[in-house]
């Protein structure tokens, strides 16, 4: 059974590959007061577990904490234990979507071809992240969800960026995932609250133009 995602006024996830869980705070406060509402915390992460739990603690209602590149039920387990509601995959293992569901997270497993996706569909993803997007392109994208089920959330990561929101957005892709341009280990809170100022008014310019 499927757990949709929640509203969310932006459909962005802010992904922080590599934050350390001494940095999470600042900078999770400085995503949130630019207008992030999903924020993710890859598992290869430095001690992501421990950086998942200091962000699901912190985050007001209505941002939805969570982890990337989660491989195994037992991943999920540990997410569910730090508090995190978003299981982010780079596959589509159905064991492992099966088990977020049981936890009522939204998933958000990685596809790239017209059997995974239709795959991931058919197990109940809340969304479908097309990954990577910068190989696909939106053209590609666009073709699949020709044969997707109708209203299935599309999401582009991998390549994406501020420069080519409205791209994808003329594709069908209604969410998108942000690593390396908005965050890369090292930054400074400042600095990645200037991504983020930045990422959040060109998306807003995409979407008006839409």
């Amino acid at each position: 059974m499927s757990v949709p995602f929640p509203p969310m006024k932006r459909p962005l996830v802010a992904i922080l590959r590599g934050v350390k869980p001494e940095e999470t705070e600042a900078i999770l406060s400085v995503l949130i007061e630019a207008g992030m509402t999903a924020i993710e915390i890859p598992l290869n992460s430095p001690d992501p577990f421990r950086s998942i739990g200091i962000a699901a603690k912190l985050a007001p209602a209505g941002v939805l904490i969570g982890a990337g590149t989660v491989l195994s039920a037992a991943d999920v387990d540990r997410l569910d234990d730090a508090g995190g509601k978003l299981m982010v995959s780079p596959n589509v293992d159905v064991e492992v979507l099966a088990r977020a569901h049981q936890h009522g997270m939204a998933t958000l497993p990685g596809v790239f071809s017209p059997t995974e996706a239709l795959l991931a569909a058919r197990s109940g993803a809340s969304g479908l992240k097309f990954f990577p997007a910068s190989v696909l392109g939106a053209s590609g994208i666009a073709a699949i969800r020709a044969i997707l089920p109708a209203g299935v959330m599309i999401a582009a990561v991998g390549g994406v960026s501020d420069q080519n929101f409205a791209e994808y957005i003329k594709g069908g892709v209604t969410a998108f995932g942000l690593g390396s341009s908005l965050y890369k280990p090292g930054m400074s809170a400042a600095d990645v609250a200037a991504r983020a100022k930045t990422t959040i008014e060109a998306y807003d310019r995409a979407i008006a133009k839409d």
